[in-house]
């Protein structure tokens, strides 16, 4: 059996006919840039993550490079974050000039950890960015009660946790902002590179406009030095067909997730760490990510078995070699370090079949001997 780590066919074929009719709207209507399906998707995703404002954007990585300008972020800035992420997190921060500062994750979660946040806090740092990842979110609540205390922003990266929420609030409602990735992998994907800025904070998301665009306001008049990160009227369409099934899929993923728990602690024990959603959470599982030892050994065999798995990440940031002026070496952050070599993420989307995962399982416990 051929298992993927993502086949986006099957969803296609659902929605196909409803996508190309509204992308001969698109051609037909001839307004290709920042048009009406733009601010559709803009008024929908931010009254879904309860906020007041929504702002699309190129990609997810420029929504938090805009949403940090937009705070004000800028050299001799410090911003706190984890290393257990995408690069986009870190090359963000320093993109907007300021300087990544990495605490170690909670080793349930793979988030950042709150208890190690105040200690590395000093009179430079300006912001926290914490990442949802895999799609359950961080404490925000102690999170923002460590921002309000310190006068910091919060730029929540929710690139994989749409929809997802914590104690009963959503993305964005307890941070200053936050940022959305529609890359075709995510749990709600455009069909090229997609991003969104949400918010509740009025003169964020008006210096969010404005950046996207040149930093132009009004048009050809350039009061700050902004860029091109505009979010094109065809994905927009695409996202507007695919919003509406976002809650479904959302709910087969935490399925889907349910059913690997099961299956692994009944067929391979505790060869296997399987991921946890911490109480008050709702995890919308854009990864169903398991800790294991020998976990090399054990992605090179399921591969051989026709199973498709990836590592998500195998090099903390703190370590990445673009950021050796940083001054961090290995050691510095255990928890982190651990992770990225036990870390796999098994395959995950909505129409992933029981079989598959009923075969996947079989092959893990198979490598373990059980």
């Amino acid at each position: 059996m051929k298992v993927p780590m993502l086949d986006l066919s099957e969803q296609y074929q659902e929605l196909r006919s409803e996508v190309l009719e509204v992308l001969d709207g698109v051609m037909s209507s001839s307004r290709f840039i920042l048009g009406d399906n733009v601010k559709k998707l803009e008024q929908d995703v931010a009254k879904y993550s309860n906020v007041a404002h929504g702002i699309g954007c190129g990609n997810g990585s420029d929504a938090i490079h805009i949403a940090l300008q937009a705070l004000e972020v800028g050299p001799g800035d410090e911003v706190i974050t984890t290393p257990f992420t995408f690069f986009a997190t870190g090359g963000a921060i320093v993109r907007a000039g300021a300087k990544p500062v990495y605490v170690d994750i909670d080793p349930v979660t793979f988030n950042i950890d709150p208890d190690k946040i105040e200690a590395a806090i000093t009179e430079n740092t300006k912001a926290i960015i914490p990442v949802h990842l895999y799609g359950q979110m961080a404490d925000m609540e102690r999170i923002a009660e460590i921002a309000k205390k310190h006068n910091l922003a919060i730029v929540e990266d929710a690139a994989q946790a749409i929809g997802a929420k914590h104690n009963g609030k959503s993305v964005g409602e307890l941070g200053s902002a936050a940022t959305y990735s529609f890359f075709p992998t995510k749990n709600l994907g455009a069909y090229g590179d997609a991003g969104m800025i949400v918010t509740n904070n009025d003169d964020v998301a008006e210096k969010s406009k404005v950046i996207r665009v040149h930093g132009s306001k009004p048009k050809y008049y350039h009061s700050v030095l902004g860029y091109n990160s505009r979010l094109d009227e065809m994905q927009a369409a695409i996202l507007n067909v695919k919003f509406p099934h976002l809650d479904r899929w959302s709910e087969l993923r935490r399925q889907k997730a349910e059913t690997y728990t099961h299956l692994l602690k009944e067929m391979v024990g505790d060869a296997v760490v399987t991921p946890i959603e911490k109480e008050g959470n709702y995890h919308v599982f854009h990864q169903y990510t398991i800790r294991v030892e020998k976990r090399d050994e054990l992605q090179k065999y399921l591969q051989e078995q026709g199973v498709s798995t990836m590592i998500y990440y195998p090099l903390p940031l703190h370590i990445q070699p673009v950021f050796k002026d940083l001054g961090y070496k290995e050691g510095d952050l255990p928890i982190s370090e651990k992770a990225a070599n036990e870390a796999l993420s098994l395959p995950m989307f909505p129409e992933l079949k029981t079989e598959q995962q009923e075969y996947v399982v079989a092959k893990i416990a198979e490598f373990y001997g059980k």
